[in-house]
């Protein structure tokens, strides 16, 4: 049967609808079951706080399976999670408003890996915010994308649009973890790009998931003369080419200028219309954040400037290089406009 165009565009939009309904109808579900599990754990919790003994838990565990054999979840086990859930979540005001926001596995992983509760509301955020899967979500955490995010050194507060400056700050960590490379200690500019490029998917992974390769070695004509950028990228959220200047070496402040050029370039001849300013990332073997940060005092085009590791280890004073608490909060706030989560 041959159909009109003005015919099959009419049933592509009946096909996304359905597709839209079948999701929001996914997400009521989960919502409805983090709510049931919510008020288990209440339940149990108010009981334990009577003095019942902790032998009410499999009883009713067995109890809940007899009469509900379709459903899954009700192990002692998971029982005692409910609990715990509620527990831990009942009495803060950062994860309260956040309980029906995701699903109840991925509560869990939050809950065994996460015991700061800053630290968990950003994983929740961020796995609502960009959709994160099970597997990416463990894969931030133990990656320590936490730490990375808050510490990251950018100029993006001070030449980026706000709505804009807020999105690519989640664009670039403090440090990437390049452990997938197998790289030796000692390696060139030339041997860590190519490593990159022959793991692309691992690499973008750790780079965040709204990025998508454009090339390397990307040439760039200026009066007859040829430049190159190591790694060329686009970020699909915030519509930017990012470009990507590896040195194995320490950062200087001269690599700044050189970016700056790139970036100019890039936002005349490549830069398509409806696209946002170009964003470099430079990213060094090790940093000093002081030089850093008075680098890009004078930067005017959006740059971070960030390190590598091809060890998976982050050093260990890195936890404590992170700003109050009260500070994390804010930018949490910010980042992922809790108050649209709040004034639901």
């Amino acid at each position: 049967m041959n159909l009109e165009q003005s015919e099959k565009q009419f049933i592509a939009d009946i096909k996304q609808k359905v597709r839209a309904a079948q999701y929001e109808a996914l997400k009521a579900v989960n919502t409805h079951l983090v709510g049931l599990y919510w008020e288990l754990g209440k339940s149990i919790s108010e009981k334990q706080a009577l003095g019942w003994g902790k032998a009410i838990v499999p009883t009713l565990s067995k109890e809940l399976q007899i009469e509900f054999p379709s459903m899954n979840g009700f192990s002692t086990s998971n029982l005692w999670y409910m609990v715990q859930f509620y527990t831990e979540y009942q009495g803060d005001e950062n994860l309260q408003p956040l309980v029906g926001e995701i699903s109840w596995s991925k509560h869990l992983i939050i809950m065994s890996k996460c015991k700061d509760s800053l630290e968990r509301q950003f994983y929740t955020l961020a796995t609502r915010k960009f959709g994160w899967t099970k597997d990416v979500l463990i894969h931030q955490v133990e990656n320590k994308t936490y730490e990375k995010y808050l510490l990251n050194q950018t100029n993006f507060d001070k030449v980026l649009p706000e709505a804009i400056a807020k999105q690519a700050f989640l664009a670039v960590k403090d440090e990437y973890t390049f452990g997938f490379t197998n790289l030796a200690d000692e390696h060139a500019e030339s041997e860590l790009e190519q490593a990159l490029l022959k793991n692309i998917r691992a690499f973008l992974l750790e780079m965040g998931t709204d990025f998508t390769f454009v090339g390397s070695q990307y040439r760039l004509l200026v009066a007859e003369k040829e430049y190159r950028v190591d790694l060329l990228l686009y970020h699909r959220r915030l519509q930017s080419l990012i470009a990507i200047d590896l040195k194995v070496g320490e950062f200087e402040p001269e690599h700044k200028g050189k970016m700056e050029f790139y970036l100019s370039v890039l936002n005349d001849k490549v830069k398509l219309p409806h696209e946002n300013e170009a964003i470099g990332i430079i990213i060094c073997k090790s940093k000093n954040r002081t030089i850093v940060e008075y680098s890009l005092k004078t930067a005017t085009l959006p740059i971070g400037v960030a390190t590598y590791n091809t060890s998976g280890n982050l050093p260990p004073a890195y936890k404590e290089l992170l700003p109050s608490a009260q500070l994390i909060s804010s930018k949490i706030n910010d980042f992922f406009d809790m108050n649209l989560i709040k004034n639901k």
